[in-house]
């Protein structure tokens, strides 16, 4: 089992005009908009646990770096591979189903387990849903042959200022075992364009940051068309010794929908160039529904997908009523009882050394009041996880969150 069918292009035309009141009701509406009911021809059959797979689903570019000796370079691949998923994570929906749709909302506790094979050898994930006041997915990416893992937690904040603003609140940590070395990975904040022409996308806005515990920082700026030039989902970065900005040693330019190309910056000659239509995405294996356990998530929303991919709203709205009704007694039941949601795999701390650490080279905020702390994988309780994750699609996974063979 791969991915889910197709669900559909932008707004059709019979629908029109209920998508002119929505996006009027979400102008005046106040807090938090994902919270919002959107409209059933909007809204899509995956949840957005699963956007934690978009890391890596070009495997032998994420592996890369650890086969690098130098540092520099290593930081260079390291930037090469982040700037790689941007695609993946914020393009591949509209450019598949027609326009960005709005994911199903993850409840507590719902995981989304898979692997990638291929040349670089085995990846694998592990994703969870670890809170949902504010909502909060954590997961973890990790190949055992090459000895690299990405970690990670985000939560999104969107808000309407003439678009729909999305803030991304969290990071990820990028870990190459044989240097013993940390790469600090902050989020881009988006926006959604075309809501008015009913053909929603993504547009990166802002900035983000890669720091390296090896001493170096990369800075991504993205820019996207504007009213007289440029071109949408343009970007410009630079890698350079920490603290020297003006002293870069790559810079690289493109779209994160396109070609990018990355060169030395003294002697401005192409180091590299990356085209996502050259290098294909490996396809991310799952175990079959019957196979899932009863938290995963395509398991659990299968009736809701099911309803959407039909067309059928009276039964996706019965059949999401279903799922969130049943959260809600399990949350009075644990309060009346005095305990909380055991997480699976990912335990909470207060703080984390290591991003204090490198985020304090960027003035990055911890932001831990707004994803309810900090959020690590906790390889103790993979180890005892139950029942063993699968058979057929993603494997056991041991004490060092390692697949077993």
């Amino acid at each position: 089992m791969t991915s889910n069918a197709k669900e559909g292009a932008a707004v059709p035309p019979q629908a029109r005009g209920s998508w002119s009141s929505f996006l009027k009701s979400i102008a005046s509406f106040n807090g938090d908009l994902s919270s919002m009911t959107a409209p059933p021809f909007i809204l899509s059959t995956t949840s957005l646990v699963e956007f934690s797979s978009y890391w890596a689903e070009h495997p032998s570019v994420f592996v890369a770096p650890a086969a690098e000796k130098d540092p520099a370079k290593r930081a260079m691949l390291v930037l090469r591979w982040f700037l790689s998923t941007l695609k993946q994570q914020y393009a591949s929906r509209s450019e598949k189903l027609g326009s960005e749709k709005k994911p199903l909302n993850p409840f507590l506790g719902e995981l989304f387990l898979g692997k990638w094979e291929d040349d670089a050898g085995t990846t694998q994930l592990v994703s969870e849903q670890v809170s949902h006041h504010p909502p909060v997915t954590a997961y973890s990416i990790w190949n055992a042959k090459a000895g690299i893992r990405l970690q990670g937690y985000n939560a999104q904040k969107a808000s309407f200022s003439r678009t729909i603003n999305i803030k991304q609140i969290g990071h990820a940590v990028l870990h190459i075992d044989e240097y013993d070395e940390d790469y600090l990975i902050t989020l881009p904040a988006l926006f959604i364009e075309s809501l008015i022409s009913g053909s929603p996308y993504v547009e990166l806005s802002r900035c983000s940051y890669i720091q390296s515990s090896s001493g170096y920082t990369a800075k991504v700026d993205y820019s996207g068309k504007g009213w007289l030039s440029g071109k949408k989902n343009s970007f410009s970065a630079v890698l350079y010794p920490e603290g020297k900005e003006k002293e870069p040693l790559y810079t690289v330019d493109g779209q994160w929908t396109d070609k990018f190309t990355i060169k030395d910056a003294k002697g401005k000659t192409v180091v590299d160039q990356y085209d996502p239509s050259v290098t294909k995405t490996t396809p991310l294996t799952v175990a079959s529904l019957e196979e899932q356990d009863e938290l995963e998530s395509r398991r659990a929303w299968s009736k809701v997908a099911d309803a959407i991919i039909k067309g059928d709203m009276d039964t996706t709205s019965n059949e999401k009523s279903i799922i969130e009704n049943a959260q809600r007694e399990l949350r009075k039941k644990e309060k009346e009882e005095g305990r909380e949601w055991e997480r699976r795999f990912f335990s909470r701390a207060d703080t984390s050394a290591l991003f204090e650490k490198l985020a304090g080279k960027l003035g990055e905020p911890l932001n831990d009041s707004l994803t309810n702390g900090v959020w690590a994988f906790d390889a103790e309780k993979a180890s005892q996880a139950k029942p063993p994750f699968h058979k057929d699609g993603a494997a056991a996974i041991n004490g060092d969150g390692v697949a077993k063979e």
